[in-house]
């Protein structure tokens, strides 16, 4: 039969950017959020360029129907699920580092960049791109941007939108919106860049994008302190930020999570230990080993039962790496459901020990791994997928979680997005004041409502 959308799309693009076996478009529908609603679209479109997502933006206009701008689909809160009769626009093929400017520090590069990847061509320049989701092995720019993607150094270096510049940026109407700067100041008119960051591909389709970049940083020295209970690790949190201590990376993990990396992968972890905290320091000689060993007599004087640090750079890898295999480690125990809340620091040991209530109430496992440095954690609910019962009480734990982070003066998504996992709890964590000001925001610059539609918040049309 035939599709009026699917012949324009394909008239002004070149041949195998357009794909609608149904089998192709299934894979492209949903991301890492394997609970959040999705639906079936209607094609994927591979765009190469802006021209490219600009005539697919405009044939999506006149047609009126959705486009879903999507990276590498590592999100978590289904930020880039399809949407039934609509184009699922990636943007992989948009890959190019276009320029690296040593002498001001920045980078401009296309949205298909992944995130290590950028990391690698920086080094040689002896110059560093901060932001480090736990999946910045695979996870593209693009992506980090449209999710103003945190990571594990954002205790030190802040997140996605700290290090935005400038964006280029096909809108709505099809039009390119190039804002920001290249300069370290600049208040011409409204940070229009900043608006765009986060905004989960809802006002505009992002392009192109000038980073700022930092030194590269001296090799880490590592910390690694066990805990008898979560008062303990949260005494210890509270005690680095409140000594005025910024290591670039304090993380924590629970005891579920410490025995599922160690019985997948044996890396010689406690796994009697009830909390692990990992930090390091990468201020550089003495200043790093004097840094951790100042975490390190806080650990000793909130409780821990352990400490050990070490400045061998691989033996600080190996523990990092045992960080970032804790969500695979907690898959392999079955279907997930990952809370993203974040809590001020100070409510750490709150959130972590009303997770275990939850737990033990709703009969359901939940790890617990998070950016301690800076109150944003990762509670991880698992499951039998195929056990309805399992199923609702794994939603029932999950919300909960999500009213205890609010209740304790948090947010319920620190870096994955709203997306449409969580598309009722915006309203309720920001009010209708604020919600009133996102429709009209999105009514300005996207009044067909054709852009990724469904996602952060109800939208009307």
């Amino acid at each position: 039969m035939a599709d009026a959308v699917l012949d324009d799309l394909r008239a002004g693009l070149p041949d195998g950017a357009v794909l609608d076996d149904p089998d192709v478009v299934a894979s492209y529908a949903r991301d890492q959020a394997m609970f959040a609603p999705s639906e079936q679209p209607r094609c994927v479109v591979f765009a190469a360029d802006t021209e490219q997502v600009r005539h697919v933006v405009r044939v999506a206009a006149r047609h009126q129907v959705p486009v879903v701008p999507r990276g590498a689909g590592s999100g978590l809160a289904g930020s880039s699920n399809g949407v039934t009769g609509g184009i699922t626009l990636v943007l992989t093929r948009m890959n190019k580092i276009v320029e690296i400017d040593p002498a001001n520090r920045l980078a401009v590069v296309e949205p298909g960049v992944v995130n290590l990847d950028l990391r690698k061509a920086l080094e040689p320049h002896e110059l560093f791109y901060p932001p480090d989701p736990s999946s910045y092995d695979w996870c593209t720019i693009g992506g980090n941007l449209s999710t103003n993607a945190g990571g594990l150094c954002c205790v030190k270096y802040g997140v996605t939108t700290d290090f935005v510049l400038g964006l280029e940026v096909v809108l709505a109407s099809g039009e390119v919106l190039r804002t920001g700067r290249r300069t370290v100041k600049g208040v011409a008119g409204y940070d229009l860049a900043r608006l765009f960051v986060g905004a989960e591909g809802t006002l505009g389709v992002i392009t192109q994008a000038t980073l700022a970049l930092r030194p590269l940083p001296a090799a880490p020295v590592t910390l690694v302190a066990t805990f008898g209970s979560t008062a303990a690790a949260g005494r210890a949190v509270s005690e680095v930020v409140l000594t005025g201590l910024v290591p670039s990376l304090l993380e924590i993990m629970d005891q579920t999570c410490i025995r599922a990396v160690e019985e997948w992968k044996n890396m010689g972890l406690d796994r009697d230990a009830h909390t692990l905290l990992l930090g390091q320091s990468d201020a550089g000689g003495s200043r790093g080993a004097d840094e951790i060993a100042q975490v390190a007599a806080l650990c000793r004087a909130a409780g821990a039962d352990e400490v050990y640090s070490t400045e061998d750079l691989e033996e600080g890898r190996m523990l990092l790496a045992a960080r970032r295999l804790a969500l695979p480690a907690l898959e392999r125990y079955g279907a997930t459901l990952i809370d993203d809340v974040a809590v001020p620091r100070s409510r750490i040991a709150d959130l972590l020990d009303g997770t275990a209530k939850i737990s033990a109430e709703c009969d359901v496992l939940i790890g617990v791994v998070g950016h301690a440095g800076d109150g944003n954690m990762h509670p991880t609910v698992i499951f039998d997928a195929a056990d309805a019962a399992a199923k609702a009480r794994a939603y029932d734990a999950f919300n909960r979680i999500l009213d205890l982070g609010l209740a304790l003066g948090g947010t319920v998504t620190g870096e994955h997005g709203i997306g449409t996992l969580k598309l009722d709890w915006l309203a309720r964590e920001i009010g209708p004041v604020a919600l009133g000001v996102h429709a009209s925001i999105k009514q300005a610059l996207d009044p067909l409502g054709i852009l990724n539609p469904g996602k952060v918040f109800a939208q009307p049309g």
